[in-house]
């Protein structure tokens, strides 16, 4: 299977390649990028050039995917979004993302998140699209609920990040719910 390319009025998101290592390493060095991300950041760019490749075999065996944002017409990479334990015959996923601080509050990644959403429910005819968050990333939690996600219940210590563990959100979205917002729309 190609990778799939995903086009909105101001964004393309392509697949995440080697070439890209730099650039992603900058955005997942930086703390204000990592603080809500489930994982500490990054010390050195070869963790980010394994991230990558990791990337690339769960796609290859389907379990996954994560596509890089950039602003149509620049190669450059703002951002990343990905589907994460993606199960094709229980026809769930859940979405995870992130985005350089310079593009926050634009609508960006409203924009890909929607993208994304379409070709969760229109092309791979999953049912359900999870999203599990920090309580405290009020932006996220804000954006998927803007988006129809339902937020279902909190994961007591879920989340283990900087030596502590933490308490997460958990959101879905499934496809009934999608299909009437688009028929609203």
């Amino acid at each position: 299977m190609q990778f799939p390319i995903l086009e909105t009025e101001r964004l393309l998101l392509t697949e995440i390649t080697e070439q890209d290592t730099d650039r992603y390493f900058a955005l997942l060095q930086r703390e204000d990028v990592t603080y809500y991300y489930g994982m500490d950041r990054l010390l050195k760019k070869e963790e980010a050039l394994e991230m990558i490749r990791a990337f690339r075999v769960v796609f290859e065996f389907m379990r996954g995917m994560r596509w890089g944002i950039r602003l149509r017409g620049e190669e450059a990479l703002i951002g990343t979004i990905g589907l994460n334990q993606l199960q094709l015959r229980s026809k769930k996923t859940e979405v995870g993302y992130e985005l350089h601080p310079d593009y926050w509050r634009q609508g960006l990644m409203e924009e890909a998140l929607t993208a994304v959403l379409a070709y969760c429910f229109d092309e791979l005819g999953l049912y359900r699209v999870g999203a599990t968050t920090y309580p405290a990333n009020t932006g996220s939690n804000r954006l998927l609920k803007k988006l129809g996600f339902t937020e279902e219940g909190r994961l007591r210590g879920y989340l283990y990040q900087r030596g502590e563990s933490y308490d997460a959100l958990i959101f879905s979205l499934l496809a009934p719910e999608w299909q009437m917002q688009q028929r609203d729309n």
